[in-house]
């Protein structure tokens, strides 16, 4: 038998059929669309901003996303948003960078509201936010990626799932060589099942 390439070659088309209601034309949305309509779409994020002395430094904004033990929902990560917001000086030298980890301890955590996407939906989510200004210790890292300054987009929708007894950070780092006002960012937004 042999094996046929799934990719929809000219010689060999794949055909598809709709299975909705609709006939013409299909409709394709993803899960975010329903979850948002039904109230189960949540955000929350929050940003860390310092004036820095005259050698510089670095700021952090982590926020972590936990989902608590016996919850009875699993959280999906729909989308990972933030960035750095940089006034500096022409002479000093800007890093950044983007972390995702798993579980960990935050130092001196603040708890952040969660915000329900659907305005008029009275569904909380059972995630507990918390920001804080450093990393977490103790987490397993999932991705690490630099960043330039201004705002950062990742599409998730719903790659990254959290079940109960579990937690996702996403830090957000930025550096200076000397002074100037900087501002990290970090926002999660997912839906519960």
């Amino acid at each position: 038998m042999p094996n046929n390439n799934v990719f929809n070659p000219l010689s060999q088309p794949v055909y598809t059929s709709n299975t909705n209601t609709y006939t013409s034309p299909g409709i394709v949305a993803p899960p975010e669309n329903d979850a948002g309509n039904t109230g189960n779409l949540y955000n929350a994020g929050s940003t860390n901003s310092t004036t820095l002395g005259l050698l510089g430094g670095t700021v952090i904004a982590t926020v972590q996303l936990a989902n608590p033990a016996g919850s009875g929902k699993t959280l999906y990560v729909s989308r990972l948003s933030g960035g750095i917001t940089v006034a500096l000086n022409l002479l000093s030298s800007f890093s950044g960078s983007m972390s995702l980890t798993t579980n960990g301890t935050l130092s001196s955590p603040s708890t952040l509201p969660s915000v329900n996407s659907n305005l008029s939906s009275s569904n909380t989510s059972v995630a507990i936010v918390r920001f804080s200004a450093a990393a977490p210790s103790g987490a397993t890292s999932l991705m690490a990626m630099p960043l330039q300054a201004g705002p950062f987009l990742s599409n998730e929708f719903g790659r990254y799932v959290v079940p109960p007894g579990q937690a996702m950070n996403l830090s957000v780092s930025g550096s200076l060589s000397v002074g100037g006002l900087l501002a990290s960012t970090a926002y999660f937004a997912w839906w519960e099942v």
